[in-house]
């Protein structure tokens, strides 16, 4: 997905697979994972007391039907017969049947005929094993000839039995992986909105501008989501609008006063050599530096333009050795720039001061000018401790230091580097303190007619 969202009349692009690293989420962290799991246990549950359930209940009536099939039987046998020899009574086949008399076998079935005349080995027994079959046996008396035994295999009950334990325990293997897979699947798919909207807000850059989310088709719970998150990211981009118009108001306000204050410090340090004056003098061109960094944050990136001039690198060395004094110019500065020279100046000003602060009055700052055809680069060295390591790239944020300054300097100085299509990195050097690299393109690349102009 790719294009641009609006908000507030401004528009913020979307790039293709960008952030989408970071919109994903390892497989225990995802919402989709553990719905689909909460469904599959739940499905679990359900198949496991169902099942059961419905195959106690199988089980029972297939038990009632054999129960009333050997009843049945027993009681056929019983009317049927008529002689002291059971082989004159028609028996179905399938089943055994023995004539019981004075705790002796008188009759037997022919798969019986073992147990012929002798004592009855099955006394008081339902459950019995003949021939290794699982036999179930019911009595009835026969008048004048004693006891009826009956029995049936019961090896089609234990069959079912176990057919259905099988059925069961594959069934509790099987359904939750399905259940797992499919709601997975279809958790995919539900969730895709959010999943699209999660990567389009990771992309939204917060400094130029905060972009509502494009909604679903479809009104659900994602669309209301979504919908709540949007009038909130309009009332933030409501907020930092008031916010950057008063930023911008309150320095308009003191700009007047500190060019005043700048210009009268300027012509009485050059009156007289109180270093009480000259110190002022400094701390007033700090000052009027911070406005203009404060009015660099209030403006933002989206609402300033260059004004491209192709100037000496001498000239820019000789407003930097003005603004902050002290400083030792290394490297070819023989050289031509196509720049902004007021942006310029105010990005690798602020790289010089911040240097100088962290060196100390004793300390030492050097900026080395390289030139190619294709890049030119500034090397800003100074001999103070280094950068902090816990605050890494978080240095070129706004408002954060490691220095005791306003934290504003170097994040204008990246913003306006990266106006120029450039870059500005920084580390710490091991036998040194801090090392900061601003990159703009070299001349060669910008004599297209089209690239240069008044802003």
């Amino acid at each position: 997905m790719s294009g641009v969202v609006q908000v507030a009349g401004r528009g913020v692009p979307i790039t293709p697979g960008a952030g989408l690293h970071t919109a994903r989420v390892a497989w225990r962290h995802s919402l989709r994972f553990r719905l689909a799991l909460v469904y599959t246990l739940v499905a679990l549950a359900l198949i496991s007391v169902i099942g059961l359930g419905v195959i106690t209940l199988l089980l029972r009536q297939m038990d009632a039907q054999f129960d009333a099939r050997l009843n049945e039987r027993a009681d056929t046998l019983a009317e049927a017969y008529v002689g002291p020899r059971l082989g004159k009574v028609s028996v179905p086949a399938g089943g055994y049947t023995m004539l019981i008399k004075d705790d002796r076998v008188t009759v037997a079935s022919l798969s019986l005929l073992d147990y012929d005349k002798s004592p009855f080995p099955f006394e008081g027994q339902r459950e019995v094993n003949i021939q290794n079959t699982p036999v179930r046996a019911v009595t009835r008396k026969v008048e004048g000839f004693g006891t009826l035994w009956v029995g049936l295999p019961t090896d089609a009950l234990v069959d079912a039995r176990a057919s259905a334990s099988r059925a069961l325990a594959l069934a509790l293997l099987v359904t939750p992986v399905l259940m797992l897979l499919i709601g997975l699947w279809v958790g995919r798919r539900a969730l895709n909105g959010l999943g699209r909207a999660a990567a389009l807000a990771d992309q939204i850059d917060p400094t130029h501008s905060v972009a509502t989310l494009p909604l679903p088709a479809r009104e659900d719970e994602v669309h209301r989501l979504l919908t709540a998150i949007n009038r909130l990211l309009v009332r933030i981009d409501a907020g930092q609008a008031r916010e950057k118009q008063l930023l911008g108001q309150i320095v308009h306000e003191l700009g007047a006063p500190l060019t005043v204050l700048r210009a009268s410090l300027a012509r009485a340090s050059e009156r007289t050599a109180d270093p009480e004056v000259q110190r002022a003098a400094l701390v007033a061109d700090e000052l009027t530096f911070t406005t203009q960094d404060l009015m660099q944050l209030a403006r933002g990136q989206l609402e300033l333009k260059l004004a491209w001039h192709f100037i000496p690198s001498r000239t820019l060395q000789g407003r930097l050795d003005r603004l902050v004094p002290g400083t030792v110019f290394d490297g070819d500065w023989t050289g031509s720039l196509l720049c902004d020279p007021d942006r310029l100046t105010q990005a690798i000003r602020n790289l010089l001061a911040n240097g100088r602060r962290a060196a100390g009055p004793d300390g030492r700052v050097v900026i080395t000018l390289t030139e190619t055809p294709e890049v030119i680069t500034f090397r800003v060295c100074d001999t103070g401790p280094g950068l902090p390591a816990e605050l890494g790239d978080r240095i070129f944020e706004p408002f954060v230091s490691g220095s005791g300054s306003s934290g504003l300097g170097l994040s204008v100085s990246r913003q306006i580097a990266v106006m120029h299509g450039g870059t500005l990195t920084a580390s710490t050097q091991p036998t040194s303190g801090a090392e900061f690299v601003l990159t703009i393109p070299g001349a060669a690349l910008g004599d297209d007619e089209d690239e240069v102009g008044e802003g």
